[in-house]
């Protein structure tokens, strides 16, 4: 075991000194936060777990949104969004017991302000989705199957603007949400996807409406969950739920989507939720029910995918926590350097991975001690980090 100890001891040095050269050790306070979605009785909040220069989590301080969230839901539902620009710092996370998406000064680690929907806007079941940009937050609630905009407000506060009704061709409820420049795109658990034009702020249906193509093959046994777009808004990419890795990517560049293109792999169980790397040169993918997290390397100016590495089963499943879910990156520049995991279950933990990479080959692996838990949730389904991702 001489070589995995000294390896072990060469991933924490680098994480040490991947934070440092990305300014997180020495510059504004980094955060990993995580929507707690506690329900009724308890009040749920968002944890705010500091970052040492190893990159290992400690958590700080909950800031408690007052209301109530659910303890469940959606993989790709992602119920927190952070926004940092040249006039604020801001966290907002939905609690979809009580309806309402709060913002949270990342500053002061103090609430600026709340928003509640329409009067029939609702996620109770299975969670309000969240993504933005630098005017609007967008709220999907997965009971009405409407997705709500708001206005961001100065301060961390929202003002609600409307809804609009959606939904998938075969009566699918809406699930991931994602945004660049002037489009937002949905995933439905029908295995539908569709994209709005959000240039005016309220989403405008492009009529792109259509089943993805994994599904199609599939009939039915794989759909897309989670969804990412590219920097420069030429492709999106789908995470499917599947007994496999599948993703799939649709070329964006006309402004609307066509027939995606997938990816598979048997390696892995499950792809549910995806995120990209700062650079675009790495497809980070949390397996959901295969227990571990996987990378596929991506090219940008094709929408390319092709193998890239696993890491280990993530320790404690089924004694610790039931499934992984949401993920954050170790850091926002370069390749990522690895990711946090949400752990779904009793009681729920972030794990992170680290990642290294060179020469077209990777490693993922998960560091030692690397589990923190999250008392103030129940079940933790999405975390993010504060300075987020600059895209």
């Amino acid at each position: 075991m001489g070589w995995l100890s000294r390896w072990l001891r060469r991933a924490a040095v680098a994480m040490a000194s991947l934070f440092a050269l990305s300014g997180l050790a020495t510059g504004a306070t980094p955060y990993v936060v995580a929507n707690d979605d506690s329900p009724f009785p308890f009040r749920t909040g968002v944890s705010f777990y500091s970052v040492a220069p190893d990159g290992l989590l400690t958590l700080q301080q909950q800031v408690q949104t007052e209301g109530y969230g659910i303890g469940s839901g959606f993989f790709g539902t992602n119920r927190i969004v952070v926004l940092k620009n040249a006039s604020q710092a801001c966290v907002f996370a939905s609690s979809a017991g009580t309806g309402d998406v709060v913002g949270i000064d990342a500053n002061t680690l103090t609430v600026g302000g709340s928003a509640v929907g329409s009067d029939t806007d609702a996620g109770t079941s299975n969670g309000i989705g969240l993504a933005m940009n630098d005017q609007y937050l967008y709220a999907s609630y997965t009971d009405s199957n409407t997705i709500g905009t708001f206005k961001v407000l100065s301060g961390c506060g929202l003002m609600f603007v409307n809804d609009i009704a959606v939904a998938g061709i075969e009566g699918g409820i809406v699930n991931g949400m994602a945004v660049r420049g002037n489009i937002l795109i949905s995933t439905y658990t029908d295995g539908t996807i569709e994209s709005f034009d959000v240039s005016n702020g309220t989403p405008l249906p492009h009529s792109d409406r259509q089943i993805s193509t994994g599904t199609l093959r599939s009939g039915g046994a794989s759909f897309p969950n989670s969804v990412d777009i590219t920097s420069d808004g030429h492709y999106a990419l789908f995470g499917d739920t599947s007994t496999s890795i599948v993703v799939e990517v649709s070329d964006i560049s006309s402004g609307k989507l066509t027939k995606t293109q997938v990816y598979s792999s048997a390696s892995r169980i499950s792809s549910s939720n995806i995120m990209l790397s700062p650079d675009e040169t790495l497809l980070y993918v949390v397996n959901t029910q295969g227990d571990s997290a996987s990378v596929i390397f991506f090219n940008k100016k094709t929408g390319k995918l092709s193998p890239g590495c696993s890491s280990n089963r993530i320790k404690g499943e089924s004694r610790k926590w039931s499934y992984l879910a949401g993920m954050a990156l170790v850091s926002p520049t370069g390749n990522g350097g690895g990711v946090y995991v949400a752990q779904f279950g009793g009681p729920p933990g972030i794990a992170t991975v680290a990642l290294t990479s060179s020469g077209g080959k990777c490693s993922l692996l998960e560091v030692p001690h690397s589990r923190v838990t999250d008392p103030h949730s129940p079940g933790l389904l999405s975390i993010g980090t504060f300075p987020p991702r600059s895209f």
